[in-house]
């Protein structure tokens, strides 16, 4: 997993909670990496794993509503890093579409290496999309996440119905995304 992940994760636990909760966390986490992360670098998808557990257990906020909050957060800092890849498509719709095809494809030029997950999309009409996520790792909640922030980067009002297709391993769903009346 690329090390920008866990670098925003990391700001986002300083911002919600503390530097010393970063520390606190990193700490009883026992990392092979020790916990210091370069964005360009490559890691362990398991590291962010312990990392996002620990802080549930010390912080009492359950797994998933950190890792939703967490794709929440990471969204917008992508709309920061990378705003090329938003202000080309002004429909949520067209960028959701466009994620699989050219924007994995520029990541990749980028990082030759990240593993990233796959997106399939189907429209339903011009008021529903279903997208169909698969990814060797377990991080259908984040990807969820991601989509409630894309919701409110194009500030519409929509609903994300997540249809777990992995038997609880989260690296198999489907996102029915439904635009509700303004």
């Amino acid at each position: 997993m690329k090390g920008l992940v866990f670098t925003e994760f990391l700001d986002m636990v300083e911002q919600t909670f503390s530097a010393d909760k970063v520390d606190d966390i990193i700490e009883a986490s026992n990392l092979p990496s020790g916990g210091a992360y370069t964005a360009v670098g490559t890691y362990p998808h398991s590291e962010i794993v312990t990392l996002i557990q620990n802080l549930s257990k010390q912080t009492g906020v359950p797994v998933p509503a950190l890792v939703k909050a967490f794709g929440h957060f990471l969204f917008g800092r992508f709309v920061a890093l990378y705003p090329t890849f938003f202000s080309s498509t002004p429909d949520i719709f067209d960028f959701l579409e466009s994620i699989e095809n050219y924007i994995h494809v520029e990541v990749h030029k980028l990082y030759p290496d990240a593993q990233l997950p796959t997106f399939e999309t189907h429209r339903e009409g011009t008021q529903k999309l279903i997208m169909i996520y698969r990814s060797p790792h377990p991080f259908a909640t984040l990807a969820e996440g991601l989509l409630e922030g894309c919701i409110t980067h194009y500030q519409i009002k929509a609903q994300v119905d997540m249809v777990d297709c992995s038997a609880g391993k989260g690296t198999h769903a489907e996102f029915h995304i439904t635009r509700m009346a303004a």
